[in-house]
């Protein structure tokens, strides 16, 4: 398209300018190769579920040998009677190892939480000697890898007649300097100095200030550190298999290695236990699934929130 634009002796000069079609033309490879990678990661990521799921419909026979192939369904649906051997294999101990992944994640989720936003404010909002010190080494805490911390937890703890019970779980699963250094960030950006100033001229204590105006606004942080926090006790194997040696206290993930190294040595029946093995990992992620898709709109409402800001 072109357009006379009159110069200042008077002479139309002609120039050109592209329309926005012409525009956006050379950003459509970009474009193409992002949404690629895209798709390519929820392939990526999705095909495990889809697998598991497919694979929990079968019977024993058709796990191993499917005409269908592993990612396709069977002739029959079997998920209903995988779910009713699964809950009653052992008299229930499925069912048991539920419950305790759900009182370690809880009990260890909501703990280190409280105690990450607690640390995290502080470091944010209180000035006090050694603080950049303190927190130089809380960040390298989170260098050190958990399973480094494990042998010297365990010797601590059985030190302290510890071992063997669910304190031996909970009270590793406290702490998370991770979720700390997420806290004082969030604090430091989300929570401004002058609405804390306010308060504290309207009369309020230090107490009141963090409770009533400090921490709404710290929620989207709080669900970010809850999830990430009930997520790594759920998921975590290697803690629980070295503390524990009761099998009653073993949470589901330690559970269904045990499952494993018996389908492996073949005894019992190691084809059924291997279906039992597939439909337990299908149920273990259905709360964490639940816990992200429930509390998702509070992820939600932070973003929001930071993009005003």
């Amino acid at each position: 398209m072109t357009v006379l634009t009159p110069p200042a002796g008077g002479t139309a000069a002609p120039r050109t300018s592209a329309s926005p079609q012409d525009r956006r033309t050379p950003r459509r490879p970009k474009k193409l190769l992002s949404n690629l990678f895209l798709i390519g990661l929820v392939v990526y990521f999705a095909l495990p579920l889809w697998w598991l799921l497919v694979a929990s419909t079968k019977d024993t026979a058709g796990l191993f040998a499917s005409p269908h192939g592993a990612l396709w369904f069977a002739d029959g649906f079997h998920l209903v009677d995988n779910l009713r051997s699964l809950f009653a294999y052992d008299n229930g101990i499925y069912l048991r190892w539920m419950g305790n992944s759900f009182l370690y994640a809880l009990a260890g989720g909501i703990g280190s939480t409280v105690l990450a936003v607690l640390a995290g404010y502080g470091f944010a909002k209180f000035d006090f000697r050694g603080r950049n010190l303190t927190f130089s080494v809380l960040l390298g805490a989170v260098m050190v890898p958990a399973t480094a911390l494990v042998i010297p937890t365990f010797v601590l703890l059985s030190r302290m007649e510890l071992t063997n019970t669910v304190w031996a779980v909970i009270l590793p699963s406290l702490l998370n300097p991770f979720g700390v250094y997420l806290m004082r960030v969030y604090a430091s950006e989300g929570v401004p100095d002058e609405i804390l100033d306010a308060a504290r001229v309207d009369g309020a204590g230090t107490f009141r200030t963090f409770f009533q105006v400090a921490l709404p606004l710290l929620r989207p942080a709080i669900v970010t550190v809850l999830l990430l926090s009930v997520v790594a006790t759920w998921n975590n194997y290697f803690l629980p298999l070295a503390m524990l040696s009761d099998s009653r206290l073993f949470p589901v993930t330690v559970g269904i290695g045990l499952l494993q190294g018996l389908a492996g040595a073949n005894n019992g029946g190691g084809e059924s236990l291997w279906m039992l093995i597939v439909v337990g990992s299908l149920v273990s992620i259905v709360p964490l699934v639940i816990a992200f898709l429930s509390l998702q709109k509070y992820w939600q409402g932070g973003l929001a929130i930071g993009s005003l800001k």
